[in-house]
């Protein structure tokens, strides 16, 4: 790029399914993305629908050099199973100067590689959606998150003891150690949740705290 890209630009690496999803995303969000993709037909495809693409090999320092990859502070690095092209696309960054490395792993000693030589963020894609999966088939949620704290948050029917009584009244975090964050009726805006905030049959409620508390307070309503 000619000139410096503005903060909150981002350097993807890779156009396959994740790389496309996450550039697609990113565009939509009205974020600046220079994708690089070694595949001319996945750049021909995308040359119309990101702010810049070009064909070029991501783990050459020279030619990250020669594409101003060091102006950038964020990259995701999203190449799937090759994953000497993923470590040396992630240590052509590091040594470019890019700030915040994202990474997509397939494996954990995948990971814990590109951890060691400089990835901010390990990403697992596959494990993390099938733990989302499993949840939402074990249990009651209609939608599961858990981040790496052990914290978590999730999209789950409203408990019979609440339905009928406003969230102060229903007292569910002191019962059950987890805080509802919003409640979803049928056919209305979401609402932020207050202990006046009433809880009606059918209706969704978003609630944090702890994985193993979440996970038994959906395992009720």
């Amino acid at each position: 790029m000619a000139r410096t890209p503005p903060h909150d630009a981002v350097l993807l690496v890779g156009l396959g399914r994740f790389g496309s999803a996450t550039a697609d995303t990113l565009a939509r969000l009205g974020h600046e993305v220079l994708a690089i993709d070694s595949n001319p037909l996945l750049v021909q495809e995308w040359s119309g629908r990101l702010t810049h693409v070009v064909e070029a090999d991501a783990t050459s320092v020279a030619a990250l050099r020669q594409l101003g990859a060091g102006e950038f502070r964020v990259a995701v690095v999203a190449i799937g199973n090759d994953i000497e092209a993923s470590l040396l696309s992630t240590l052509a960054l590091v040594d470019v100067g890019v700030q915040e490395i994202w990474a997509k792993a397939i494996t954990a000693a995948h990971g814990r590689i590109l951890e060691r030589i400089g990835a901010a963020h390990v990403i697992f894609p596959e494990g993390e959606m099938g733990e989302r999966v499993a949840h939402m088939l074990t249990g009651k949620m209609i939608d599961f998150i858990e981040f790496d704290d052990g914290f978590a948050i999730a999209k789950t029917g409203a408990p019979r003891e609440a339905v009928g009584k406003t969230l102060g009244e229903a007292k569910l975090r002191s019962k059950y150690g987890v805080t509802v964050v919003g409640v979803k009726t049928r056919g209305e805006d979401f609402t932020y949740a207050r202990p006046e905030t009433p809880v009606r049959p059918g209706d969704m409620l978003i609630v944090s705290g702890p994985t193993d508390l979440v996970e038994k307070f959906s395992a009720i309503t």
